[in-house]
């Protein structure tokens, strides 16, 4: 396993080799290989340095978990350009730029005539499916994600690639500030430790397993013990006007379609 990381801050200042090499470390001690990766996985560059190591140290690529983030809330109307590029560009563009450079690698492997059973797994969110109050270019970011999936599964099956979502709810160094009491780890040391991030480990686990070949360009929620396939975008209900509707008679045609439609999940922390 190839564990990047580039060990920033909350606030995205910073960089350390730390946070990855103690993961590379419990890999170690648990008896599994594992290397330590530091590139800015937002970049071009860095995507492909990422690749470029799992294949230097093991030979060989099999699975890309795509899961870095950074959030800046902030109500939209008050958000800046700024805050709106670091979010688009670690989110969307790091899952675009490490995957772009694996699909490269193992497409070739299959024109070569070599067996691929590669998967991607990307890193969504409850916000990129339903929205959320004050995370306007978050919830867009892990949006796009979700419709980068699904372009990865259609084009990529081809070559014995696969590509998957995962919506995980969990505690992070993110999450638990911005959602403390939901967070909050249980007082009883035996209970069952609800918002843990292992509780999300075995899905993406099975998703990069050879049994998880038939599935593709889905999006999984995961919290607790909980897992469920998100149902996306579906094409509605049509009414037909035969012709090009006059704008007076749009109207009670629209009226009729909300009035058969099924109530949309409301943004998360909306009123």
């Amino acid at each position: 396993m190839v564990v990047n990381d580039i060990g920033a801050e909350l606030d995205g200042s910073g960089g350390s080799t730390g946070p990855a090499g103690e993961v590379v470390e419990e890999i170690r001690s648990a008896g599994g290989e594992a290397v330590a990766n530091g590139a800015d996985i937002s970049t071009w560059d860095g995507g492909a340095d990422l690749v470029r190591t799992a294949i230097d140290a093991f030979g060989r690529l099999d699975v890309v978990v795509n899961n870095a983030g950074v959030v800046r809330d902030r109500m939209f109307a008050n958000a800046t350009e700024d805050e709106w590029d670091l979010t688009m560009q670690v989110h969307l563009k790091g899952h675009f730029a490490t995957s772009r450079h694996a699909a490269s690698y193992w497409r070739d492997q299959a024109k070569a005539g070599e067996a691929v059973d590669a998967r991607i797994i990307n890193t969504t969110s409850g916000a990129g499916l339903m929205g959320s109050v004050g995370q306007a270019a978050y919830s867009a970011a892990k949006g796009g994600i979700i419709s980068l999936t699904l372009v990865q599964a259609a084009e990529l099956g081809r070559y014995g690639i696969t590509a998957n979502a995962i919506a995980p709810a969990a505690r992070t160094r993110m999450t638990e500030q911005v959602f403390a009491g939901d967070m909050a780890k249980p007082e009883d040391p035996n209970a069952f430790d609800a918002m843990a991030a292992d509780n999300v480990a075995p899905l993406v686990a099975w998703l990069g397993s050879s049994d998880s070949a038939g599935v593709t360009g889905r999006v999984f929620e995961v919290e607790a013990g909980k897992v469920s396939v998100a149902d996306g975008w579906r094409h509605g209900t049509v009414i037909d006007n035969g012709a090009r509707w006059e704008p007076i008679d749009v109207g009670a045609a629209v009226t009729k379609l909300l009035a058969d439609a099924p109530a949309p999940t409301p943004v998360y922390g909306a009123q």
